[in-house]
């Protein structure tokens, strides 16, 4: 029997996070380390994953498929196309980063009895995070994803509801109210999502038989699937609305900025970074794939309502007194641009919309995570509170700025190539919602460089006088994500060639070929009538 490499690269940080949950109270420091290590052990485990994959071979490779529920035709089924593979990447890639981000986030205040273990807590429930959320992108059986889908919201609830910022909990006598509401907000809409697409994948199984990928997309392929047009229509939405809320979509959003407000900044990049990226790669592998004709039928009602993301959360952005509450809602408009580039239905969209999943992760975990430096130095969220941090801490500013410039996708940084083929791939079948999306470009500009003006330029403030600059862990965990921002900036190419041939299969799957450009085919008849 072949090795299981997928299993082993989810095991591993599942095993990491019981061995990190059962490390002695008095040994936070050990915790700390063994989470790490783990961490970058699954790390390795990915980059194994990717260079085994071979992107012009099989769609699903690495496969593996044993017996789970054989009366009810489940099994535990995993495979990755490239799609996955690049997620698993990202997701195994910023897990490090938000360790050591996070290294004194959870350790006991003074006031707390020596038995109570929060640092080993909090890394655990972040590994276990990375576990459910790497076997989910290798899932090919349905029922085995919907299981994780759902599952990792119990650490996250933990994480939100129990580790919340500190830079304003002693002075704010309702934090632990505030950060209970966040939590409890997050997991009752995506537990709402996901009874509505247990019920979906109930119906799946009574029509297809059987809750495997490839099974069902053979059976449609031979004309075997008997799915009416109506079931097939109220499946995908049942599936959909669960990857909408977790996306975040509007106007199933309003969870985020609550989660992301109350969280420490490495939880926030966990949560916008890693676990929302589960609803749109969802909709990619199960929404187009299982119901391809349902998907087409849904696609203008969708791709409005991604504009209104892209828009409205631009706009919300602009107005934001809170850091973390603008790159909530700057996430927000960020996610509407990649759902939209998935339902264009065009290879460049597809592709761009997968590039803007990896890139977006980047960007905002470096942007959140300098941030959260920031904050814990200030002691307050509020961006009225900060001027002139660059006279005082210039790389803490410089590196501030660069994020921030991710955010608006910037030419040269890796975002703009994810945005640029997004649009493309979108003005080329819908250019009217194409074009009215570049307002998100605009609004962007403007959030990212007045949030940059207010914080870092000007008179310094009283406050920040005696703010100090990054220390070497804090350069260490931001300094390779700008790397790979610019580095994908400039040379895209590795990882467009893993997801263009996933992509290819996805543009299969719906039956769509992208559209001729216009001005091509009006030279080429005025050729033919010479």
């Amino acid at each position: 029997m072949s090795f299981p490499l997928l299993t082993v690269t989810a095991a591993v940080p599942a095993v990491g996070a019981v061995l990190t949950a059962a490390v002695p109270a008095a040994r936070r420091t050990a915790a700390k380390w063994l989470a790490l290590l783990v961490s970058l052990a699954t790390l390795a485990l990915a980059v194994l994953v990717a260079v085994r994959f071979e992107p012009g071979g099989a769609r699903y490779q690495l496969t593996e498929s044993h017996p789970w529920i054989p009366d009810f035709g489940v099994r535990y089924a995993l495979g990755v196309d490239g799609i996955g593979v690049a997620l698993i990447a990202l997701t195994a890639l910023l897990i490090p980063f938000v360790i050591a981000a996070g290294w004194n986030d959870a350790d006991p205040l003074e006031t707390q009895s020596t038995r109570w273990r929060p640092t080993q807590g909090f890394f655990a429930l972040i590994l276990m995070v990375e576990a459910m959320v790497i076997i989910s992108f290798e899932a090919t059986d349905v029922f085995l994803f919907y299981i994780f889908f759902e599952a990792m919201l119990i650490p996250m609830y933990f994480l939100i509801g129990g580790f919340g910022d500190r830079a304003h909990a002693g002075s704010d006598e309702n934090a632990a109210a505030q950060r209970s509401y966040a939590a409890v907000k997050f997991l009752l809409y995506n537990l709402v999502g996901g009874l509505i697409m247990l019920a979906a994948v109930i119906g799946l199984y009574v029509v297809a038989g059987n809750f495997s990928l490839q099974e069902i997309a053979a059976a449609r392929a031979a004309g075997t699937l008997d799915m009416s047009t109506n079931v097939e229509r109220l499946l995908f939405l049942g599936f959909f609305f669960a990857f909408a809320v977790k996306a975040p979509l509007w106007p199933l959003h309003t969870w985020l900025p609550n989660a992301m407000g109350e969280s420490t900044a490495p939880v926030a990049v966990l949560i916008t970074a890693v676990v929302d990226k589960v609803g749109t790669f969802a909709m990619l592998r199960f929404c187009l794939g299982l119901f391809p004709d349902a998907s087409k039928w849904a696609t203008p009602v969708i791709l409005v309502l991604a504009l209104i993301s892209i828009v409205y959360g631009a706009l919300v952005a602009v107005g934001q007194r809170d850091i973390k509450r603008l790159v909530a809602y700057a996430s927000i408009s960020h996610f509407g641009f990649i759902i939209m580039g998935i339902f264009a239905m065009t290879s460049q969209g597809q592709s761009g919309a997968t590039l803007y999943m990896v890139n977006h992760g980047l960007s905002t975990a470096a942007l959140m995570l300098v941030a959260g430096f920031l904050i814990s130095r200030r002691g307050s969220r509020l961006i009225a509170d900060y001027g002139g941090v660059q006279k005082v801490a210039p790389v803490l500013a410089g590196t501030f700025l660069i994020g921030g410039l991710a955010t608006l996708s910037l030419p040269g940084l890796a975002p703009f190539v994810s945005e640029f083929l997004v649009l493309v791939g979108t003005f080329a079948r819908y250019p009217v919602i194409g074009i009215i999306a570049t307002i998100g470009i605009v609004l962007a500009a403007l959030y990212t460089l007045v949030l940059y003006q207010r914080t870092m330029t000007g008179p310094v403030k009283e406050e920040v006088r005696t703010m100090k600059d990054l220390r070497l862990r804090e350069v260490l965990v931001v300094a390779p994500l700008i790397a790979l921002l610019i580095a994908l900036g400039v040379y895209p190419k590795p990882l467009t060639e893993i997801v263009n041939p996933a992509v290819e299969h996805t543009m299969s799957d719906v039956h769509q070929k992208d559209p001729k450009p216009e001005v091509a085919v009006e030279a080429k008849n005025g050729e033919a009538a010479k």
